[in-house]
C-alpha cells in the first residue's frame, strides 16, 4: 500500500520521469515516512494495549533477572525475525522502553534488527553461499548481545527522555474497561506519533536525499584506495546512508566483486543498515546525546571487529 502511494505521488502526482535522482528522493521519501509513521502509530499502540494486561513489574521484574545474558539473547533473536531497517525498528524499542524493560535489552532488539533479518538471510545465501550467511547472522545477533549487555552496565537508564506521562505509570491508574483500554492505546500511539512526527520526517528526508544524489561509486573508490584503514572507513562512509540490508546485499556483492575485501564490504553493509544518520535524529528525541553518542561508538567498534574478523578469515 505505502509503495502504491509512494508511485502514485512521484510518478502521476508529480509526473517525474522512473530512474531520475529526484523521482528516486521522492518516491524513497514518501515510502519511508509513511512506513516508519504507520510503525510507530501501530507497534506503540498495540503495546500499550497489551500492557494494559499485563503488569509492567511483573515484565520488569522478570526481564532484569534474565541471567547470563539470556533476555539480550531474547530480544536479539526478536531482532533477527522482524524485517525492519533501523528507522523501523525505533518504534519497537520506544516500546521496550515504555514496559520498562532494561535498558540493555531494548537495545539489542535495536541493534540486532536491522542487520539480520530472513530476507536479508535469504538473498546473502544466494549470493555468497549459506555458511557465510549464517555466519554473518550469528555475527549479528552476538553484536547485538554483548553491545546490550556493555550498554546495561552503564547504568545510562537517566539519559532516556520520556516524560512521566509517557512512563509506565502504576498500574492502578491504567484502564479497567475494555473500552478504556482502547482509548488508553490509541492516545498513547497518538501521542508517540505527533512526538516523532517532525524528527521522523527530517531523518527520512535526509536520507532521501543521500539515495537520490549521492551515487554508490563514490563510497567505493573511497573504500578500495586505503587497504588497511579500509574497514574503519567503509564504516564511517556507511553511516550517512540510509537502506536496508535487503536491498544493499546485492549492492555489497556487486563491490566485492570488484575487488573490495568481504569484510569491508560487510562492515559497509552493517554501518548502513544498523547505525544511520535518520536513525540518529529519531532516536535523539527520546535519549541524550550522551547515550546516542556512547550507542553508536559501541555499536561502530564492534561493525570494525566483525569486518576485519572477517578480512582474517578470508572467504
Amino acid at each position: 500500500m505505502f509503495q502504491y502511494i509512494a508511485d502514485f505521488v512521484t510518478f502521476h502526482l508529480f509526473a517525474l520521469e522512473i530512474e531520475s535522482r529526484l523521482a528516486l528522493s521522492i518516491n524513497f521519501f514518501v515510502y519511508d515516512t509513511l512506513k516508519i509513521l504507520f510503525l510507530i502509530f501501530f507497534v506503540v499502540t498495540l503495546i500499550s494495549f497489551i500492557r494494559t494486561f499485563i503488569s509492567s513489574a511483573k515484565i520488569k521484574n522478570l526481564m532484569s533477572k534474565s541471567r547470563f545474558g539470556l533476555g539480550n539473547l531474547a530480544a536479539s533473536f526478536l531482532g533477527a525475525m522482524t524485517p525492519f531497517c533501523s528507522c523501523s525498528s525505533i518504534p519497537i524499542f520506544i516500546g521496550f522502553l515504555k514496559a520498562e524493560i532494561p535498558l540493555g535489552i531494548a537495545f539489542s532488539f535495536l541493534i540486532t534488527s536491522p542487520l539480520v533479518n530472513e530476507v536479508a538471510f535469504v538473498i546473502m545465501g544466494g549470493l555468497f553461499g549459506w555458511n557465510l550467511a549464517i555466519l554473518y547472522a550469528l555475527s549479528g545477533i552476538l553484536l547485538g548481545v554483548f553491545a546490550g549487555l556493555i550498554l546495561g552496565t552503564f547504568n545510562l537508564e537517566k539519559n532516556i527522555i520520556l516524560t512521566q506521562a509517557e512512563k509506565n505509570i502504576s498500574d492502578q491508574y491504567l484502564p479497567k474497561t475494555f473500552s478504556g483500554k482502547i482509548e488508553y492505546s490509541f492516545l498513547e500511539g497518538k501521542k508517540t506519533f505527533k512526538k516523532l512526527l517532525p524528527y521522523v520526517v527530517l531523518g527520512v528526508a535526509l536520507g532521501a536525499v543521500i539515495h537520490g544524489y549521492v551515487p554508490q561509486e563514490f563510497f567505493i573508490n573511497y573504500i578500495q584506495k586505503y587497504s588497511l584503514l579500509s574497514v574503519p572507513l567503509a564504516v564511517i562512509i556507511g553511516i550517512p546512508i540510509y537502506a536496508g540490508c535487503s536491498t544493499i546485499v546485492p549492492v555489497i556483492f556487486s563491490i566485492t566483486a570488484n575487488g573490495v575485501p568481504l569484510g569491508t564490504s560487510l562492515a559497509f553493509m552493517m554501518a548502513i543498515a544498523g547505525l544511520s544518520l535518520p536513525e540518529a535524529i529519531i532516536l535523539k528525541r527520546v535519549m541524550k546525546f550522551k547515550l546516542l553518542a556512547i550507542f553508536f561508538l559501541i555499536v561502530t567498534i564492534g561493525i570494525i571487529i566483525i569486518g576485519y574478523l572477517f578480512n582474517f578469515l578470508a572467504f
